[in-house]
């Protein structure tokens, strides 16, 4: 009687064994966060109708050097990815802290930088799809115009903000209670936008406020955005950048800080 031979079917590399398993937790990541219509209206919502009532219904201010729609396009992208960030890893995180969730995700063989990329890529898709709305509404309703180079740089910029913000979103996540994490991340990032020039042009503010700015991450990413639409304060990009990467290694090691204590104590 002839032994039979058994297929063992063959599951691939590692690598698109790898690839398939970032890439569906960032599936499920992102769909998780888009079927909760309380983030979803808000995250998106908020810089949408904050730009249609300062953005379009100012349209006409437009001193031939200064357009206001021009300005809050690019400074209303921005703060749309600091509220995916904020909302989406430090509340979120909160609360599957809360639920358990992360423990699970902890037991799991998965690796855990798959758990960050995933909500890393999914405030990347959110802040997408504000900057594809505003640019919609800038264009059509407020009579902005940018090149498509202009456009790609404005994109590019506002998505890598999600590094420093996940940063403070992750920071903010593992320290706070879950109840509070929502009134607490809106303590930090309402004010901080406010001050960074987020909502208007910072040479409006007092003069105490604009000296504080320097100091807050959301003034020198808005710096950044606004770069590409031409209205930053000063040329120096670097700064900005070098700004940024302080503030992501500052709150890094924070998190870390905090992430080893619990782990001690548990």
């Amino acid at each position: 009687m002839a032994a039979t031979a058994i297929s063992i079917p063959k599951t691939g590399s590692p690598l698109n064994y790898m690839l398939r398993l970032y890439s569906k937790e960032v599936k499920y990541e992102f769909l998780k966060l888009w079927r909760n219509k309380g983030f979803t209206f808000s995250t998106i919502g908020f810089p949408i109708m904050f730009y249609l009532l300062f953005g379009v219904t100012n349209r006409h201010w437009d001193t031939g050097s200064f357009q206001i729609a021009r300005y809050l396009l690019a400074s209303y992208s921005c703060m749309g990815m600091i509220g995916a960030s904020l909302f989406g890893i430090g509340v979120g995180l909160a609360l599957e802290r809360a639920q358990g969730w992360l423990e699970v995700k902890q037991a799991s063989p998965m690796p855990p930088q798959a758990y960050l990329l995933a909500k890393l890529v999914t405030c990347m898709g959110f802040s997408l799809v504000i900057g594809s709305a505003l640019l919609i509404l800038g264009s059509t309703l407020a009579g902005v115009h940018l090149t498509l180079g202009e456009v790609l740089k404005l994109m590019a910029t506002t998505m890598s903000g999600a590094i420093p913000f996940a940063s403070m979103g992750l920071f903010l996540g593992l320290l706070v209670p879950p109840n509070a994490a929502p009134g607490v991340v809106n303590l930090i990032y309402l004010p901080m936008s406010f001050c960074s020039g987020l909502w208007m042009p910072i040479e409006i503010l007092p003069h105490w406020l604009q000296r504080i700015a320097p100091f807050l991450p959301a003034y020198h990413f808005v710096q950044l955005g606004l770069h590409v639409v031409g209205y930053a304060r000063d040329s120096s990009i670097l700064t900005h950048w070098t700004a940024l990467a302080g503030f992501s290694l500052v709150f890094l090691g924070l998190s870390w800080v905090v992430f080893s204590k619990q782990a001690e104590r548990a």
